[in-house]
C-alpha cells in the first residue's frame, strides 16, 4: 500500500487517537488537527497541529502535502447548539473549500446513523430520509448536504455514517454501564431490553476508513453505512458485560415512557448524561443495513457487540485509575452522571 499523507480532523478525540495509531501500524504518515492537546505516546510519531478547523490562517500548514483527509472533528451533542451547528456545518464546509482549491486527492466524512433520527423502519439504508433530531443530529444531516455539493463538483468524497462505536479511549455514556458492572451493580435499560441494538468496534471502523481511503474512486464515492453484522438485543449486549464483570448482577428493566419523561426533564436542566436521539433510540430497535459497504468496499467487520463491550470493559478496568479524575463531554473522558448516577444505590 505503500505510505500515504493522512489528515486527520479531530485526531485527539476518541476516533481519532485510534484511528491515527491504525494508521501508524499500517506505515503511513499522519497529521492531526485538533483544538484539544494531543496528549498521547504517538505524539513524537505525527505531526500535530493544535487549532481549530475553523480558523483558515492554519488550514495551509494543515493540508500541506496531505493526500487524504479524514474528517472526524465534531462538536458533540451535549455542546451549544451553535457551536454544534458552526463546528459541525461551517467547519466542514471550510475543510472541503480549502481541499478542493488544493487539489486535494480525497476527504473522508466522518457522519452519523444520527441523520436518519428515530426511525420507523428496519434495517436502515443509505438512501433512507434523513431527519436530524436536536441540534446534533440536524448538523450532521447539514454537513451531509454540505458534502454532496463538493461531491457534485468533482470531488472524491466517500461518507461513512458509523453506528454507535466503542473501544478503547471510548468512554461517554458507555462509562456509565462500565462502572456499574465493576462495581457489582445490575445496569437500566429502557423498556425491556429486547430490542435490536447494533453498535460498533471502533477498529472495524477504521478499517472501513482504510478500505474509503484506497478504494477504486468510482466506487468508493458513496456514503457507507458501517456498523457490527453481529448483534442482538441492548439486553444481551449489555449482560455480556456484567456477566463479564463476574459478580452476578443484573440488567434491570425500567419502564420506558416514565423514563424518557424524566430524562427530557433532565436534559432541560442540564443534569442528563444523556441526550435526547440516545434516549429516545434506546429502547427501539436500531440497526443499519452494511450490505453496501460489503460489497463496494470490502468491509468484513470482526467485532460483535458483545466483543466490542468487552474488549472496551477491560480497557476501563485497565485505566480506571488514570481517567477517575477527569469529567467533560467528549467521547473520550466520562460524562457527568448527572442524577441517572442515583440509581447505582438502588440497583
Amino acid at each position: 500500500m505503500g505510505t500515504t499523507r493522512f489528515l486527520v480532523t479531530g485526531g485527539a478525540g476518541f476516533m481519532g487517537i485510534n484511528l491515527v495509531r491504525h494508521l501508524l501500524a499500517q506505515g503511513h504518515a499522519v497529521r492531526s488537527y485538533d483544538i484539544a492537546p494531543f496528549p498521547y505516546p504517538e505524539a513524537d510519531r505525527i505531526d500535530v497541529l493544535q487549532g481549530d478547523i475553523r480558523d483558515l490562517s492554519l488550514h495551509a500548514r494543515a493540508f500541506a502535502d496531505i493526500d487524504v483527509v479524514v474528517h472526524c472533528a465534531a462538536a458533540l451533542p451535549l455542546a451549544a447548539p451553535a457551536e454544534i451547528r458552526s463546528t459541525n456545518v461551517d467547519g466542514t464546509r471550510m475543510l472541503l473549500e480549502t481541499a478542493a482549491s488544493r487539489g486535494t486527492p480525497r476527504f473522508v466524512h466522518i457522519s452519523s446513523t444520527a441523520v436518519y433520527g428515530i426511525p420507523d423502519h428496519h434495517p436502515l439504508v443509505e438512501d433512507d430520509r434523513m431527519v436530524g433530531v436536536g441540534p446534533y443530529g440536524e448538523s450532521k444531516v447539514a454537513a451531509e448536504a454540505v458534502c454532496e455539493l463538493f461531491r457534485a463538483r468533482g470531488m472524491i468524497l466517500p461518507v461513512l455514517r458509523p453506528k454507535s462505536f466503542v473501544g478503547p479511549e471510548r468512554l461517554g455514556a458507555f462509562e456509565l454501564l462500565y462502572d456499574f458492572a465493576s462495581d457489582g451493580h445490575g445496569f437500566p435499560v429502557l423498556g425491556k431490553g429486547t430490542n435490536l441494538y447494533q453498535l460498533l468496534d471502533v477498529e472495524d471502523l477504521c478499517a472501513a476508513v482504510t478500505l474509503a481511503s484506497f478504494g477504486d474512486p468510482a466506487r468508493v464515492n458513496a456514503t457507507f453505512n458501517i456498523g457490527a453484522e453481529r448483534f442482538g438485543t441492548l439486553r444481551d449486549s449489555f449482560q455480556a458485560v456484567l456477566d463479564h464483570a463476574g459478580h452476578g448482577r443484573r440488567i434491570v428493566t425500567i419502564p420506558e415512557a416514565p423514563a424518557i419523561w424524566t430524562l427530557r426533564t433532565l436534559e432541560a436542566l442540564h443534569l442528563s448524561p444523556l441526550y435526547k436521539w440516545i434516549y429516545e433510540t434506546a429502547g427501539k430497535d436500531s440497526f443499519v443495513s452494511i450490505d453496501r459497504a460489503k460489497a463496494v468496499l470490502g468491509y468484513a467487520p470482526r467485532y460483535s457487540n458483545e466483543e466490542a463491550l468487552i474488549r472496551n470493559f477491560d480497557w476501563y478496568l485497565a485505566n480506571r485509575d488514570r481517567i477517575a479524575a477527569t469529567t467533560g463531554v467528549t467521547h473520550r473522558v466520562p460524562w457527568k452522571r448527572g442524577a441517572l448516577a442515583a440509581l447505582r444505590w438502588v440497583i
